[in-house]
């Protein structure tokens, strides 16, 4: 009698504390962190977890940051979307314009009563999510920017001095051409390029990319990328290739690859590289500048965002978006950001995580590291604050299918850049029609 009483009451601890897990509020996010990012972001997803017991996030990859937000998109009219989404800075226009399917992440705080302060973030991060009449639409997550990193052992194998990186575009030429010399089958590759090349380019240089400041100024944003500066430089690009000192690898971030392995002795990526590269490489690497042309008044200014936010979805309960407003709030914590910071390579969203950053030594320990944030915080123009235009997906696809056709010989720099321009211009027109009020 006595053990069936013991049966029963380990029965009801049981169900009481199977009620007690089902009482926890589960929270939808879904992402496009692959490899040692992805690590991360599960990482970030456990430690909150475990830091209290009222909310679980469930990290969900769902493919590239294209695939991601289209699928988002078909969840939501579905009426199964995810609480959070993170969505790549190309696709900010878009879920701008999206008023009926987010909820901005300021209103998400406060609605939750959490303390959430916008002036206490970068102020070059959170003014790029920031809309017109000062609420924060999205959160500011793996917030990147384009840097420079080189192969240390393969710049002593050359003769460069492996301490002092090119800094201007004809010194990353004279590099590339005494790494090809010292048998270097890929001197110099670029990953994103319509990103580095084009966007990055244009504010590294303080050059308009599109009219009403690259389009944060209104939809009625045109391209502008066919510039002389910008054809000057896709067309040293496309002799650097006819010379096999520039190797094409790929859109996106495919030709990273090809630096970790050793193949590719210089490359133009995101700061977001950082953590593969710490990891995996098996060689002396560097980080550093981007390269500008030296000539060009105003040059180097500022660069642009990268990486992306999270979006906060419309169409769930109350209790899900405090569970929601308590994981931003923990992402937002000086320690937690700068141990991301140091993990990745992505910047630190918070003045508070730089401070704790720098105070620790990381940016001695780690030369270099430093780069993304000091290219960042530099004081920006109305062309270099950043770059916000509507379709930029599909522009961004443009822009890959016409820098193709330049790097294969098919079209003269002019031709491809011209043509980004046009059909560039014609999705903005498009998405300018669409959201007009």
């Amino acid at each position: 009698m006595k053990f069936k009483s013991l049966a029963i009451a380990a029965s009801v601890f049981a169900l009481s504390l199977s009620g007690h897990a089902q009482a926890q509020t589960e929270i939808q996010w879904w992402h496009s962190m692959t490899a040692v990012n992805g690590e991360w972001v599960n990482d970030l997803a456990k430690d909150f977890n475990a830091s209290q017991k009222d909310y679980k996030i469930v990290p969900t990859f769902k493919g590239s940051y294209d695939e991601s937000m289209t699928g988002a998109i078909a969840a939501f009219r579905a009426g199964n979307a995810p609480h959070i989404l993170q969505v790549f800075e190309v696709g900010t226009a878009t879920m701008m314009a999206s008023k009926s399917a987010i909820i901005p992440v300021g209103q998400v705080m406060k609605d939750a009563g959490v303390k959430f302060d916008p002036a206490a973030y970068v102020p070059a991060v959170a003014g790029y999510y920031t809309a017109p009449n000062g609420q924060m639409l999205s959160f500011p997550f793996n917030s990147s920017t384009t840097v420079f990193y080189f192969n240390k052992d393969a710049f002593k194998a050359a003769g460069l001095n492996p301490d002092k990186p090119p800094t201007t575009w004809p010194e990353v030429t004279l590099a590339a051409a005494k790494l090809k010399a010292s048998g270097h089958k890929c001197p110099f590759t670029t990953a994103w390029q319509g990103w580095t090349q084009l966007e990055s380019f244009s504010a590294w240089h303080n050059v308009e990319f599109a009219t009403q400041r690259n389009g944060l100024a209104g939809l009625n944003a045109r391209m502008k990328v066919n510039s002389p500066l910008h054809v000057r430089h896709i067309e040293n690009l496309a002799n650097m290739s006819k010379q096999g000192l520039f190797i094409y690898k790929g859109r996106g971030n495919v030709p990273e690859a090809s630096f970790i392995s050793g193949e590719c002795a210089m490359i133009n990526t995101s700061s977001g590289f950082y953590g593969n590269v710490a990891k995996n490489a098996k060689f002396g690497y560097g980080l550093a500048a981007l390269p500008y042309y030296p000539d060009v008044p105003g040059a180097p200014q500022n660069t642009v965002i990268g990486g992306a936010s999270l979006w906060v979805l419309a169409g769930k309960k109350p209790a899900e978006y405090k569970g929601v407003a308590k994981f931003f709030d923990y992402l937002s914590s000086p320690e937690v950001q700068s141990a991301s910071h140091k993990r990745t390579g992505y910047l630190p969203i918070t003045t508070a995580a730089y401070e704790l950053t720098e105070k620790s030594g990381f940016y001695k320990e780690k030369p270099g590291t430093d780069v993304a944030v000091t290219q960042m915080i530099r004081k920006t123009t109305d062309k270099s604050r950043g770059i916000r235009l509507g379709n930029y997906v599909q522009i961004r696809a443009i822009e890959d299918e016409e820098l193709e056709e330049v790097w294969g010989g098919k079209k003269t720099a002019k031709e491809g850049l011209d043509s980004i321009v046009k059909r560039g211009d014609e999705l903005l027109v498009r998405f300018e029609k669409a959201n007009a009020k």
